[in-house]
């Protein structure tokens, strides 16, 4: 898929959502996250990619030789630390108590 060919990889690279990528930018510098994040909004306006980047972020040390590796895990779908839920697909109580589990 195109989208996902030319994902932007950094906050400075995200399109049209200035306003959020600076709050989670400011968010992360001065160490006050919340302990949830909703991301909405219509089909390609970025949802999924300031997810990532903002995951990707948050799990950076820099003590860690496979920090890289595990930041580009992640923007790749593939973190063991950093699960996607897609709230369309968790539509019934089976679902939920999957996901829960």
């Amino acid at each position: 898929v195109l989208a996902r060919r030319y994902r932007s990889t950094t906050f400075e690279n995200i399109v049209g959502q200035d306003s959020i990528a600076k709050t989670l930018r400011n968010a992360i510098a001065s160490e006050r996250t919340a302990h949830a994040y909703l991301f909405s909004g219509t089909r390609g306006v970025g949802k999924t990619s300031m997810a990532r980047i903002f995951a990707r972020e948050l799990n950076r040390s820099g003590s860690l030789t496979e920090d890289e590796a595990i930041g580009n895990a992640i923007l790749r779908g593939d973190g063991l630390d950093v699960i996607e839920i897609d709230g369309a697909s968790i539509r019934g109580v089976q679902e939920a108590t999957d996901l829960i589990a």
